[in-house]
């Protein structure tokens, strides 16, 4: 059985969860079979996680106890069996059982390239002999990482808005619908449309799909929304304040919002080229953002170099707008829309 989990509440939970489900009773064979744990006591962890270096592991769960926490999360499950002939369903076996052992069951994870729906994903292609990935590595995807990442965290005000700074245009870029089952419920829609071939023609893959539990989490939208008046409106309310504080005060309080907005802006700059430059995080690279949130802002200290400063502010916010209306860019409408007026 495909087992898949719908998103939850918190951030963590947003984009979905998915396993395998093998039951062999004369075997004591009753677990799911997932790939996305990871341990906080493992060695350096936060530091392999700034570094885009995060280990995960798999591991098969008795599944009684995976589907009763799901259900306590109040998180939706989706149940498909799959019409695997013997010899696909021993290839699946083995290769999850071979997975789970200590020896093997480390991986480097990704977020978009090899997470636990792309490893289900690979596992299911590997059963089938191939076809899943025939059938969908040359199709377009209906929605690229970076459309998928907004639709289910946009009603996080302000995790959306940190994954939208640090994501660079790799997220925008077009993928197949191959890349696209990075996503759980991609993968488990996608099986539900396969069919194999039988001696008088072809049978649908799922011979049975159904829905064990049914959560009262609102479902995300299928496309992303229009978020950018929030981030404006923000935008506009802060600056509008500091510019307002500034005739109540005298002028050494405006100038201290200044240099204050010129840090946060230079420092967040930094953490932007460090993502890109020094770690592994390739969802980060080739980030528009740095023209918003600019490391090279620090000199603007110095009161000889302020007006340079100033004028790199506005030169960086106008060409990030004049990105937009490029052909093929990194959206970042909603950074734009917050930093825009601040800068």
């Amino acid at each position: 059985w495909l087992a898949t989990f719908g998103p939850g509440e918190y951030y963590w939970e947003l984009f979905g969860h998915i396993a395998i489900w093998l039951r062999e009773p004369a075997e004591g064979l009753n677990h799911t079979f997932n790939f996305c744990f990871f341990d906080f006591d493992q060695e350096d962890f936060f530091l392999r996680f700034l570094r885009g270096r995060m280990m995960y592991f798999s591991l098969a769960q008795p599944a009684e106890r995976e589907f009763e926490f799901y259900r306590q999360q109040n998180r939706s499950i989706r149940l498909q069996k799959l019409d695997l002939d013997s010899t696909q369903y021993l290839r699946l076996r083995n290769h999850l059982l071979n997975e789970v052992r200590p020896e093997n069951r480390n991986y480097r994870y990704d977020y978009y390239l090899n997470n636990c729906s792309t490893r289900i994903r690979d596992a299911l292609d590997l059963a089938l002999d191939g076809d899943l990935s025939a059938r969908t590595g040359s199709v377009p995807a209906k929605q690229n990482f970076r459309d998928h990442t907004r639709r289910l965290t946009q009603m996080q005000f302000w995790y959306y808005l940190g994954r939208e700074i640090g994501l660079g245009y790799p997220v925008d870029r077009p993928i197949s619908r191959w890349d696209e089952m990075f996503i759980p419920m991609v993968v488990a829609d996608e099986i539900a449309s396969m069919s194999v071939a039988t001696p008088v023609g072809s049978d649908p893959l799922v011979d049975l799909d159904t829905m064990f539990y049914t959560s009262s989490v609102p479902l995300p939208g299928a496309t992303p929304g229009t978020t950018w008046p929030r981030y404006l409106l923000l935008g506009l309310l802060l600056s509008g304040l500091a510019w307002l504080s500034g005739k109540f005060m005298p002028p050494v309080w405006l100038a201290a919002l200044c240099r204050a907005w010129v840090l946060i802006n230079a420092t967040m700059g930094l953490v932007l080229a460090f993502l890109w430059f020094l770690t592994d995080h390739e969802a980060s690279r080739i980030n528009a953002n740095l023209l918003l949130l600019n490391p090279l802002l620090f000199p603007a200290f110095a009161a000889k170099l302020q007006r340079i400063g100033a004028v790199m502010l506005i030169a960086g916010t106008l060409l990030a707008l004049l990105l937009q209306f490029l052909p093929v860019h990194q959206y970042n409408l909603d950074v734009i829309a917050l930093v825009g007026p601040l800068n």
